[in-house]
């Protein structure tokens, strides 16, 4: 593990190790530059990703792609509706000397790539509820405790597909981010189609040791932030409940609830990540702002109001800031 004689010269090498990491995930994935800056946050502020996207926009490979950058275990999970918790966690079996022994099941690894979670119902998609919040699993009784760094990288279709089942709130709140994806545009395209259609494997190099990754997550949590900034996220998240004192007037008209004190701890959170990445030494307002948007849409709900007026949540959220 490297020594540092301050965090200052810490903040230098994560951001000078944030380039290449970016350099590495560019050999693979085309455009796509503010989603992988949210994934990467998310993953050093410890926190978990949603990915919201139609099939087809390498949503899997940007995962895989991080995870080799990374030198992190990785399994996928692909959710389909008969997909049973036991399948996820693992299960219990009785071997050859009548003794019951626990297998693990694929979530034992660093970096989880839940694949379509909405395709299965409810019951299976709360088998992660525990995993992403305690780090840890339970079975027959007995807790198991997850490797570390732990990262579920969900993927979602829009929710408006066919077989889709909406994820409980409990759980969207788990996600610091939920990240949308869209079309690339005609030159990322063009790019995209020549890259993947020659043949050739980009090879990517390891640019993070675990211990490393485990170091700079505490050193995020270590950046001082400035009262007004930690007002600001505050109030922030608060504007978003509606019929409270904090709330704004289209809060209240638009919204059916909002936002909970998690959010202002992600606000806060990934506000220090996205400075360090961006080689401050402290998060200021423009921070905050930067990484309100997908910390916000999952935990704010609008009301037949705002769905019959066609109003977005990002325009919600667009107005607040």
């Amino acid at each position: 593990m490297i020594e540092f004689k301050s965090d200052v010269e810490a903040v230098d090498y994560f951001r000078e190790r944030y380039n290449r990491l970016t350099t590495e995930i560019r050999k693979v994935i085309v455009g796509q530059e503010d989603v992988v800056r949210d994934v990467l946050i998310s993953i050093f502020s410890n926190g978990h990703c949603l990915l919201v996207g139609v099939p087809g926009l390498a949503k899997t490979l940007l995962v895989n792609t991080i995870a080799q950058s990374l030198g992190l275990s990785y399994n996928r999970i692909q959710f389909t509706p008969d997909l049973m918790p036991g399948d996820i966690i693992g299960s219990e079996i009785l071997d050859e000397n009548r003794q019951f022994r626990f297998i693990k099941g694929p979530i034992f690894a660093n970096i989880i790539l839940a694949d379509e979670i909405n395709r299965t119902p409810p019951k299976t998609q709360s088998a992660l509820l525990e995993a992403m919040q305690e780090r840890a699993v339970t079975a027959a009784g007995k807790r198991y405790e997850l490797d570390k760094p732990f990262f579920v990288l969900a993927t979602q279709n829009p929710i408006e597909q066919e077989g889709t089942y909406p994820l409980p709130e409990a759980q969207l709140d788990r996600f610091m981010f939920n990240v949308w994806l869209d079309y690339p545009n005609l030159s990322d395209e063009i790019q995209v189609v020549r890259q993947t259609t020659s043949g050739t494997t980009p090879e990517l190099n390891k640019v993070l040791s675990i211990e490393e990754i485990s170091y700079l997550q505490q050193l995020v949590r270590r950046v001082p932030v400035p009262e007004n900034v930690l007002e600001y996220a505050v109030k922030l998240a608060a504007s978003t409940r509606p019929h409270t004192a904090t709330a704004a007037a289209e809060v209240n008209r638009l919204l059916s609830w909002g936002a909970g004190p998690r959010a202002s701890q992600y606000l806060i959170i990934g506000a220090k990540c996205h400075a360090v990445v961006n080689g401050k030494y402290s998060p200021d307002i423009e921070d905050v702002r930067a990484v309100a948007a997908p910390i916000l849409r999952h935990r704010i709900v609008r009301n037949y109001k705002a769905e019959a007026e066609g109003v977005k949540v990002d325009d919600i959220i667009k107005g607040l800031l």
